[in-house]
């Protein structure tokens, strides 16, 4: 019996420490940056988790890639752009400000395979290559999103306030005040869109 007992709190003993090995080895990726004026920027990040984003108004490029990082790069420099990008274990968060009124670009890349929330002012915002979740809101301009086959999706809402509504892959096309569709599917993607002022294109 007691020898049993012992043999209960070796394993104990050994599952905490494996857990507690877990946690540290997780932790060494976690990472906060921030950068003013650097480009690019870059972080670890693996595939599969979910990436919010708080973007200045701009032109804007969203990309997936095949490795497992974040990268945050802009046309031309500017020495009061800053960028804040935090990383904790399947959670991401990137924060860019201080871009300059006119003609200015960002690149942004994640791991093709990630969920996506943007938030952005103004601008044009344009995403293709990434698999996943997308929760995105644009005050004012133009929002082009490749949402790839419509199978893949478990819900689509997509709508304006006031400009125009195409989404190819679904046979819509609207315009005027107040546009808005919306669709469920048996896939497992969830797909939220919506310009203020301006448009909006699913493809």
């Amino acid at each position: 019996m007691r020898a049993a007992f012992l043999a209960l709190l070796v394993l104990s003993a050994t599952l905490l420490v494996s857990q507690s090995s877990k946690l540290q080895s997780a932790r060494i990726d976690d990472v906060t940056i921030e950068e003013v004026g650097k480009n690019p920027v870059e972080a670890k990040f693996n595939p599969g988790g979910r990436v919010r984003m708080d973007l200045c108004s701009s032109g804007v490029h969203l990309v997936g890639r095949d490795d497992n990082m974040v990268r945050v790069s802009y046309h031309p420099n500017h020495t009061d752009v800053k960028v804040r990008l935090q990383v904790f274990g399947d959670q991401a968060g990137l924060r860019v400000t201080g871009c300059p009124n006119n003609h200015f670009d960002l690149r942004i890349e994640v791991p093709k395979s990630s969920d996506l929330y943007v938030r952005m002012f103004a601008g044009h915002l344009e995403i293709s290559g990434v698999t996943g979740d997308k929760d995105v809101e644009l005050h004012a301009g133009e929002l082009i999103m490749e949402i790839g086959d419509p199978a893949h999706c478990a819900r689509v809402n997509a709508s304006v306030t006031s400009g125009s509504l195409t989404a190819s892959a679904f046979d819509v096309a609207k315009g005027g005040l107040f546009r808005s569709f919306e669709t469920r599917g048996a896939g497992k993607y969830r797909v939220h869109a919506h310009v203020g002022a301006g448009d909006l294109q699913l493809r």
